[in-house]
């Protein structure tokens, strides 16, 4: 008894295939895949040559990126597609059919998935072009970030459905998945926070890198605004101040950057035995004073109240700008200038003083 190879059984099944089929439908079959070649052929080189020519002449260059999408279609594909569509007029083994049709369903996927990442960073680009002309701009990096995230997804999704036409059951693929993801998202949720904290700080825009802001007891200029955390330098110490982005999102933040004009409202106080005359020139001699220091614009100056040590004057002046620092070095020369107009007009500034009554012992 001779034993045959699977090989030979294949090459029997071929055999008997080919002597089922009549000559009209090779010929046909032939046909349809030459005529599809050619078609493809005159389309690739001729008709989109020619859609491309027209759509350097348009002012959006959208069309550009569809035709670049299709011009980016290799040979490969077209010559599988139109050997499937071929084959279809013959009769042959299930096997060939199968692996014909999954080869053109993966070029199919493979260049569609990317052709829609060659949309994502269409999309990209124009944002990053637009971020320029604003004044509250996203940081390129997040808008890269979510450049790379979408096209990660697009590529799984792509893979997903590839595995799921090869005849595999995806469901508890998914399944474990859905529970590994959730599983990280629990072990990694203070730095998940953190990163979806990042993304709101660079959407909101509550504050951008180089405003002076005021967290709580701290302080000081952005540096950085990272991922995980942002840096701040403080304006007292000098030192870097790290705080996470979660908890900058979730603090009342006081952004002076934001700031078109500053109210500054200060006090201080002279001793009770200054003359009622001079007490009567002080809020003019103030205003004059602080109004020759610009660009500061006094509002007010009145005599508030009886201090405990003090008779209490209050200021109020505004500047336009919400620097912090130059709120500073203004705020300096109108209390030097205070200082020395006093001096000169013998005005003495009052300081806390306490009276102590001492019993004798006996």
């Amino acid at each position: 008894m001779v034993e045959f190879s699977m090989l030979d059984m294949f090459i029997q099944n071929i055999t008997a295939m080919v002597s089922v089929n009549s000559l009209d439908s090779y010929i046909v079959s032939l046909s349809v895949f030459a005529s599809l070649v050619i078609i493809l052929k005159i389309f690739k080189f001729v008709i989109l040559k020619k859609l491309e020519h027209i759509s350097k002449k348009t002012k959006s260059d959208f069309d550009d990126v569809i035709i670049k999408i299709i011009d980016d279609i290799g040979w490969p594909f077209y010559l599988l597609l139109s050997l499937y569509i071929g084959l279809q007029f013959i009769v042959l083994p299930d096997i060939i059919i199968v692996i014909v049709y999954y080869l053109t369903l993966v070029f199919a996927l493979y260049y569609t998935t990317k052709g829609v990442t060659t949309l994502i960073d269409y999309g990209t680009k124009k944002m990053l072009i637009e971020n320029k002309k604003k004044e509250n701009k996203i940081d390129p990096s997040v808008v890269n970030l979510l450049n790379q995230i979408l096209k990660a997804v697009v590529w799984f999704i792509a893979i997903i459905f590839i595995i799921s036409n090869l005849g595999y059951d995806i469901s508890a693929l998914v399944a474990g998945l859905g529970i590994g993801g959730i599983a990280v998202a629990f072990a990694l949720q203070n730095i998940l926070s953190d990163i979806f904290a990042y993304f709101s700080i660079q959407f909101d825009k509550p504050f951008t890198t180089g405003d002076f802001i005021v967290i709580g007891k701290d302080s000081g200029t952005v540096k950085k605004i990272g991922l995980k955390s942002t840096r701040i330098k403080t304006y007292s110490g000098g030192e870097e101040l790290v705080i996470s982005n979660k908890e900058l999102t979730e603090e009342r933040v006081h952004n002076y950057k934001k700031m078109d004009t500053r109210n500054v409202i200060f006090q201080f106080g002279i001793t009770y035995d200054t003359p009622v005359s001079k007490i009567k020139q002080i809020p003019k001699m103030i205003t004059q004073l602080i109004n020759k220091i610009k660009p500061a614009k006094v509002k007010y100056v009145h005599f508030k109240k009886f201090g405990d040590f003090a008779l209490i004057f209050e200021v109020v002046y505004n500047i336009p700008t919400g620097d912090y620092e130059t709120y500073l070095k203004i705020q300096e020369k109108i209390n030097i200038s205070i200082m020395e107009l006093f001096k000169k007009n013998k005005i003495e500034m009052a300081y806390p003083t306490q009276t102590i009554y001492l019993q004798k012992v006996k």
